[in-house]
Order: structure tokens, then sequence, then C-alpha cells
């Protein structure tokens, strides 16, 4: 079949295996550069990456297992592809990675499934036991729109919402580059708890108690899960908003979870990390209105990341890199400390002010936003031929 590619609503309907292996093979080619300019050597040798096939997930595999030779295992719920339906991106790029990493005689498994599920939990443990022994590092990076609880069997939904009033902001169509206005209702407490149920700290609790259980955390091993705060422009709809209640919780498990891997000498933390094109974040409104004047700046300023990027500097200038692991007040790792800068939100905030309602965005990286949201979903690249008949199902 010829794969193009479809969007519905900013949501991406398909995804290009050919493409998918380029987005990988630019994560290992970024690092390939920049071999010997950190000691990967303190790097952890064993990793189980929760929601590991796109975004910052992915890179925390890559970044390890091409640096440093590290096993890893991740988990990851994908659609699998059919003769005349394309896989989801993440199960390309997952097969990809793995197929790059057997080349290289590294250890890379992935189990595909539900991972809020005691089952999947339970097949992970076993994997780790008999493959591993231990792991030294747990990323918990899952990004849901819903999750059935295991114990209860109830289902509960996330939504993107303010909390206390209805919201109205800029945002913009990335398609035609047009400013516009979006206006959502407030939310009841009923979603804002559903929205804490699936995207807060709970689950990943379950993982770490699980895995303890078994026996197969290591000594001083480090969990991390990601998080993001933003400029206060975002707020009504972010960290005010449900995802920020969500996001409160997750911050709050870390510092539940130092306390139980502290009896391993273990450490837990939430990395906050800079705002990018993803998935999720496409959706969100204001986001992508922030996330085009943001990278116009962050480029003109030469301090630029895309995922791969921020998971190297995590991994070499945070986690493993000799010293002590830099925390703000709340025990975060802001890895958002380059978009933050004081000079770098004064200019987006110059540069909002000049949009307005129905006007093409002024002074913004819409091609930037556009590219990157073809690239995460394996499209756009050059070399690679879109209207070539290919079969969906194989791995190129």
């Amino acid at each position: 079949m010829i794969i193009s590619h479809k969007v519905m609503r900013n949501v991406s309907l398909t995804a290009h295996p050919v493409g998918c292996k380029k987005y990988v093979d630019s994560h290992i080619e970024f690092l390939e550069k920049r071999k010997g300019e950190c000691d990967s050597s303190l790097f952890p040798k064993r990793i189980l990456v929760i929601g590991g096939s796109t975004g910052y997930g992915l890179s925390s595999r890559i970044v390890p297992s091409i640096l440093s030779g590290s096993s890893t295992i991740n988990v990851s719920f994908e659609r699998e592809p059919s003769e005349k339906k394309t896989a989801t991106p993440g199960y390309y790029m997952t097969k990809s990675f793995e197929k790059e990493a057997k080349k290289r005689k590294l250890y890379a498994k992935s189990i595909f499934g539900d991972a809020f599920s005691s089952e999947i939990k339970k097949d992970v443990a076993d994997i780790i036991a008999q493959d591993l022994g231990q792991v030294d590092l747990i990323v918990y990076s899952l990004a849901s729109p819903m999750r059935l609880d295991p114990v209860t069997g109830v289902m509960y939904r996330s939504v993107i919402k303010s909390i206390g009033k209805d919201y109205s902001s800029l945002s913009l169509d990335t398609s035609s580059g047009m400013v516009v206005r979006e206006s959502l209702e407030r939310a009841s407490d009923e979603q804002t708890q559903e929205t804490v149920k699936v995207m807060g700290g709970e689950d990943w609790k379950l993982w770490i108690d699980y895995l303890l259980s078994r026996n197969v955390i290591a000594k001083n091993a480090i969990t991390v899960a990601y998080s993001y705060i933003g400029p206060e422009v975002t707020y009504p709809m972010y960290r005010e908003g449900t995802i920020g209640k969500a996001k409160e919780h997750l911050e709050k498990t870390s510092h539940e979870l130092q306390e139980t891997l502290s009896l391993l000498g273990g450490k837990a933390f939430v990395s906050v990390n800079k705002a990018l094109v993803t998935r999720a974040s496409s959706v969100i409104p204001v986001v992508p209105l922030y996330i085009s004047l943001l990278y116009d700046v962050m480029k003109e300023k030469g301090i630029h990341e895309e995922c791969i990027g921020q998971m190297y500097r995590l991994f070499c200038d945070r986690l493993y890199s000799g010293k002590d692991i830099e925390v703000d007040e709340e025990n975060r790792i802001r890895l958002d400390d380059w978009e933050m800068r004081s000079d770098v939100q004064q200019e987006v905030d110059r540069r909002w002010a000049l949009q307005k309602e129905g006007e093409l965005m002024k002074e913004g990286d819409l091609a930037g936003f556009q590219k990157e949201y073809q690239y995460i979903h394996g499209f756009g690249y050059d070399g690679v031929n879109y209207e070539k008949d290919i079969d969906p199902r194989e791995i190129p």
C-alpha cells in the first residue's frame, strides 16, 4: 500500500515504517557524534522503560544503549500493522531500534500490552528475573488517555480541561498557521479525579512496589518519571488544570518512592522536561502556539533541544554525572532550565503579545512545528519515497 500522512483534528492516523526508522537513525547519529563527551561508564547497565516506544521514553532507551551498551526492556501499548493498515509510530520505532540493537549485539526487548495491568507487570518482572536478574533504572514515561484499574476493574478517562472556571485563550491551527481562539468548559470534580487516576503517580507506585516484591530492583537503583511545568501563559490549561493536578500527584508520589527505595540506597525523581512537539502536546490548547514561538526563540539562541538532546543531558549531566544530582526545592530535576531562562521567556512573551485571532502567527516557527510533527510519525524525511507501494507489516 502507499502510506500517506493522514491527520484528523491534529491527530495522526498513520505512520510510515521507513520514516520511523529514519527517526530512530537520527537519534543514533546524534549520539554517535557525542561519544566520549561524557563518562557513559557511569550509566546503568539494566534499564526498564515503562512507555519507551516514542518521545522521551524511546530516547531514554537509546541514550544508554548506544553510549554505554546498556540492556533495555520497553513496555508499551501498540497497534500492530495489518496488510492494509499501519501500526502506531511506537511499534515501528521500537522494532527499528531493536533491530539496530541486535546488529550491535545489545540486549533490547519489548512487551506490547497494557502497562497498567497486573498481568503485564508480572510478565515484565519474569523477564527481568530471567534475563537481567535486576534493573538499575526504572523510567516511567507513560502517556495514555485512559486506564483500567487492575484492582477494581473501573475504567478511568483523562481530560484536558481547566479547573474552577471556563477557559479561553489564543492557540494555533498548525495546518494553516492561523492564530485561533480555543475555549473549553471547566472540568467537573469527577473528571479531575479521573485524570489524576490516569496520569498521576498511582500506577508508577504500583510498578515499583511490585518489582520490589519480586526482588528485581537492584541496590542503589533510580526511578524517574517525566513531567512539565511551563510558563504562566499555559498554567490555566496545564499546571492549574486537570493535567497539572495529575502532575502534582506524580511529584508527591516521587517523595513516597524516595522513602521506599532509600532502604536499598535508591532514589526517585521527577524530571521536568522542556516543551516539545509530541502526539499529546499537539492537541492541548495554547501549547502549539507557545511551542512554535518557543522553538523560534531557542533556535535563534542556539539552545533548542529535541527529545534525544534532553535525555542525553539527563543521563550525562544530571543522573549519572558522578556528582550530586541537582534538584529544585521540590526535589525535581529541572531539564527545562534553558526553556525557562528569563531571556527566553521575555522574548516569548513579547512575541505572544503580537498574536491576533484570525491572523497568521507572527515571529514563530510554524515550519519547525509541522516538520517535527511529521517526523514523529515517520513522514517528511528527505530520501524516503512516500509514493512507493510497501507492506506496512515489514520492518526496514
